[in-house]
């Protein structure tokens, strides 16, 4: 089932990343019966070209990040995107990671165009990752649309997640891995 969303990919082609500033960035409270147990595993800023994007923190069901296990990415923005944009590099970055087929690629394409709307700066966008279902996706705390497509999930949330991303300390910082 598609309905209106949004969630960041815009500006992962590359970039410095430098720690999240302290902000009053918290998952969503619709968003907790999601994610039991949930916890902060880190938080990290990214940065393309100096400019600040968005910051990002991870919220995990239990002690750490585990495959099954329902998660939370919330981006906060810096910066006005088009949707349009925000869904065409998403695409091209699950394409360049290798995920899904033509026919996958093509479907959450066309439910990401449809999805995702112009963000402006503070607009604060969380997706949550859950197991054999997808992705809920929340803007600004309020419950905006899911995806029932769990490999679609997958493939998102690899943009950051995959050690594969092009933003691979940011990775390190959200997994609670860097210093």
């Amino acid at each position: 089932m598609y309905r209106r969303l949004s969630l960041p990919a815009l500006a992962l082609l590359s970039g410095l990343l430098l720690p999240a500033a302290a902000h009053a960035q918290v998952l969503p409270p619709a968003a907790v019966p999601l994610v039991p147990q949930v916890r902060e595993a880190g938080q990290g800023r990214l940065t393309w070209w100096g400019l600040h994007v968005y910051d990002a923190r991870l919220y995990v069901s239990g002690p750490a990040l585990r495959a099954g296990e329902p998660f939370a990415l919330a981006l906060r923005y810096a910066r006005d995107f088009e949707g349009r944009r925000i869904a065409d590099t998403s695409l091209e970055e699950m394409r360049r990671m290798g995920f899904g087929s033509q026919a996958d690629q093509r479907r959450w394409g066309d439910a990401m165009l449809a999805l995702f709307p112009d963000v402006k700066r503070g607009d604060e966008l969380t997706g949550v990752s859950v197991p054999d279902r997808g992705a809920v996706f929340f803007l600004n705390g309020r419950r905006i649309g899911e995806i029932d497509d769990p490999a679609f999930s997958r493939a998102f949330f690899a943009i950051w997640l995959d050690p594969r991303t092009r933003a691979g300390e940011l990775r390190q910082r959200l997994l609670g891995e860097a210093g």
